[in-house]
């Protein structure tokens, strides 16, 4: 029948574990990533939206009703078109030299030597993306004499844009070029325009709104067909005038090869002196004076806050997509690694079929339930204890519990089961009680919502026939999978756990044996001083110590248990928070193992690293490679971008069927891992930041029990399935 018996154990000190909550992370996060987010959106937007490419026409030219026919038949210079439009002629036997869509690190620099060379100046119409990437070559044409206009900020088709839109992209593009040399210019050349006789009425709304922003709009009256790579004869060709009549010629300095137009330039030039042509800029051709201003100060500094924040966001794009093909590297490294591992674990226990670990363990086994207000569950697991085809004692520790655990235990009246009631103290503490009235040198510790196999205590016990093995991790399984969040938990358990187990087992490294079911050396225990209570993860702690001391810890996946998991979001968050804090507290604690030899080095540089890169590190990456997926949905190459999404879901799913299979569980719940990924994956590295966080923090977490729900029960005498009741 059931004992009863009281103990003294000290009561928690409640003011040791001091809870502080560090909200202020949680602003901070939010900051950096509004902050990482709106930079990831400018540099998409600038980078990905337009880009250069050719001028030529975009579409078939629309209706031109509204544009005035001065401007049809006048010149290209256009000033005033939002009230009275009048246009201007470049001087006879004057060409004035204009190049867009640059600058380029390559071909700006050749063509302003080529310039220099023949003391030429010319007009360069900038995009705002490339002045962003190379404003040392904007200083260099303001320096050596050359005039500026501005072509948008993205190369964008004005006339297919809202008016706010426009004006976003003249006005970045005049602080780019204000930030970049110190000046501001009045010219403009709308993307894919050419002469005055192919406006049409939406080009006409766009000279007309950016005359009302202070632009006058340059056009071209001869074009060189550069951006076609007709070959340097045929450019020469198109940019030499018929007659005498003044041109504004247009070429480009970026936006391809431009190797032809180089070549061409250093046979044009020349040439056309000689017929007796001069070269000048654009507003000295038209006789317009000053396009080209100081820019004030302010206009200054925010176009230099422009350039630097866009040159940024290029920097940090560049980094997040390093981080997150580094981590699909470590990820795609580690789903091979665990795979391996996990086969060869299952091909070392089926050789070791047929004959155990060594002479059968038939020695009774002490079995110690730490139980606080469990009165839930309480009562299936004991009996399922007591239903164990092992001899056992059964001690259960009542660590001052409030809802009458000790008295529904004692009133059960089973054999060889002893109840010890304490004041409250923590798990900890009820585990050295238990562990001190133990009467067995093997112990067994049982959660006190887990519901044993009957065969679960025989078969994780006889790992301990080798004497170095010093602990047994057994099998948890999730018992109340019905909904969502049961089945996402089941398959971290199966494929998660139990996989990383499998991997720790070959490398002897193990460095957890979970609090549900796990067996240990009695003695091993008492000679580190019983179970430690200052970290949260108590087994972790005491799991890793074990294997410092020298003991060697295995796993053994036939010694199953059934375990209450979570069953809302706010229970799964406190429960994780604790483990992964708990986990960080004991890495700490343990971090001299990765200099030591023997079974604590195996622990230190394959263990503790393990959980660093892929339970601390790989989490914190998380968060960038899920707002890179969606940049790069957005702005990159969407059909690329869930590709590798789902490469990688399908990685998971054969990794879930093999581990489902190695565990003899119905491979259905897996159809749910797709969901998965938008909801438990982020839930968990959220777990992580804040377990981070905390610990750097300095802060202490109390412990927080999980409620239980009672969709355990008691085994039947022949049953091997999950024990639920209906509310599971």
């Amino acid at each position: 029948m059931t004992h009863s018996r009281h103990h003294n154990a000290p009561a928690r000190r409640r003011g040791r574990a001091r809870q502080i909550t560090p909200r202020t992370h949680w602003l901070l996060l939010s900051v950096l990533t509004v902050t990482l987010s709106a930079a990831l959106v400018l540099q998409g937007y600038t980078h990905h939206m337009f880009g250069i490419t050719s001028d030529a026409a975009t579409d078939a030219r629309g209706r031109s009703e509204a544009v005035p026919s001065q401007v049809v038949h006048g010149g290209p210079v256009i000033a005033n078109a939002a009230t009275s439009a009048h246009t201007a002629q470049v001087q006879a036997r004057t060409i004035a030299l204009t190049f867009d869509d640059g600058p380029d690190l390559r071909w700006t620099p050749r063509i302003l030597d080529v310039l220099r060379r023949n003391h030429v100046h010319a007009t360069f119409f900038v995009v705002g993306t490339q002045v962003v990437d190379h404003p040392e070559l904007v200083r260099r044409i303001v320096a050596e004499g050359h005039q500026l206009g501005i072509h948008t900020f993205t190369h964008a088709d004005l006339a297919r844009l809202p008016a706010w839109q426009r004006s976003l992209e003249l006005r970045e593009t005049q602080l780019a070029v204000a930030g970049a040399a110190g000046v501001t210019t009045a010219l403009l050349r709308p993307p894919y325009s050419s002469a005055n006789s192919a406006l049409d009425d939406a080009d006409w709304s766009v000279l007309r709104q950016a005359d009302t922003a202070g632009y006058v709009t340059v056009l071209s009256t001869q074009d060189a067909e550069d951006w076609q790579r007709p070959g340097t004869d045929r450019i020469t060709a198109n940019s030499t005038p018929h007659g005498h009549a003044g041109q504004i010629l247009l070429m480009h300095d970026a936006g391809g090869d431009r190797s032809q137009t180089v070549a061409a330039l250093n046979t044009l030039i020349p040439r056309l002196k000689t017929q007796g042509f001069r070269f000048a800029t654009v507003g000295a051709a038209v006789g317009m004076a000053g396009p080209v201003q100081r820019a004030g100060i302010g206009d200054h500094l925010q176009g230099m806050a422009l350039i630097k924040l866009l040159q940024a966001g290029d920097w940090v794009v560049w980094l997040l997509g390093v981080l997150m093909y580094a981590a699909g590297a470590v990820s795609v490294l580690r789903a091979a690694v665990v795979l391996v591992a996990a086969r060869r674990h299952r091909r070392q226990r089926s050789r070791r079929r047929g004959r155990s670990w060594g002479p059968p363990v038939t020695e009774p086994v002490s079995i110690i339930v730490p139980a606080y207000n469990e009165s839930a569950g309480i009562e299936a697991a004991v009996r399922s204890l007591a239903a164990s085809d092992h001899p056992v004692e059964i001690i259960v520790v009542d660590d001052g519990s409030t809802d009458g655990t000790a008295d529904l235990v004692e009133s059960l009246r089973l054999p060889r089961v002893w109840v010890i009631r304490q004041a409250n103290a923590g798990k900890p503490a009820a585990l050295n009680t238990g562990l001190a009235a133990a009467g067995c040198e093997l112990v067994v510790m049982v959660d006190g919502d887990t519901v044993f196999e009957p065969d679960a205590v025989r078969k994780i016990v006889q790992p301990f026939a080798e004497p170095c093995v010093g602990a047994v991790s057994g099998n948890a399984k999730v018992v109340n999978r019905g909904g969502l969040l049961g089945r996402w938990q089941h398959i971290e358990y199966v494929v998660g756990f139990n996989l990383d187990r499998r991997l720790f087992d070959l490398a002897e490294c193990m460095p957890t044996v979970p609090g549900a079911v796990g067996a240990f050396r009695r003695r091993a225990l008492l000679d580190l001083g019983g179970v430690s209570d200052v970290t949260l993860a108590e087994d972790t702690d005491l799991t890793m110590a074990l294997c410092r001391a020298g003991w060697r810890v295995v796993y053994e996946e036939s010694a199953i248990a059934w375990t209450e998991a979570p069953a809302t979001l706010n229970a799964l968050w406190r429960q994780r928070y604790r483990w992964c804090y708990g986990t960080l507290q004991a890495m700490w604690k343990h971090r001299g193992a990765l200099v030591q030899s023997g079974s604590a080095g195996k622990l230190g540089r394959r263990g503790l690293i393990y959980l660093l890169l892929f339970q601390v590190l790989l989490p914190l990456l998380a968060p960038v490679v899920d707002i890179f997926a969606v940049y790069g949905l957005l702005f990159l190459d969407p059909v690329r971008i869930t590709g590798l999404w789902l490469a990688f879901l399908l990685l998971q799913l054969l990794m879930g069927l093999y581990a489902f299979r190695l565990d003899g569980e119905r491979p259905g719940p897996l159809w749910s891992l797709p969901l998965q990924q938008f909801v438990y994956r982020q839930l968990m590295y959220l777990v992580v930041i804040q377990s981070v966080f905390t610990a750097v923090s300095g802060s202490r977490l109390r412990w927080q029990r999980m409620e239980r729900y009672g969709s355990l029960q008691s085994p039947p005498s022949e049953g091997h399935a999950p024990y639920t009741s209906a509310k599971a």
